[in-house]
């Protein structure tokens, strides 16, 4: 399945996009998604870990089922005031 993964805060800056594209071979999971960008993008792998994927704005966890059509999100830590 072809995934468009949005990014923000650290994640936007290292890819230096707003958005990255993976495909991911079924079972598409949280997790596949995940891999599917480290291998990808190699020089997003180190954040990765640290990371949380949201699904329709809902965060996930690595066994969820991705189903066609969901926005996808890639949310570093971020901290602030």
């Amino acid at each position: 399945m072809h995934c468009r993964v949005l990014l923000f805060a650290a994640a936007r800056d290292l890819a230096q996009s707003d958005a990255l594209a993976v495909d991911v071979p079924p079972p598409v999971t949280a997790g596949a998604v995940l891999d599917a960008i480290a291998r990808r993008y190699p020089h997003l792998a180190p954040l990765l870990p640290v990371c949380r994927l949201a699904v329709d704005q809902s965060f996930v966890t690595a066994d969820a089922a991705i189903p066609p059509g969901v926005e996808l999100a890639l949310i570093p830590p971020v901290s602030g005031g």
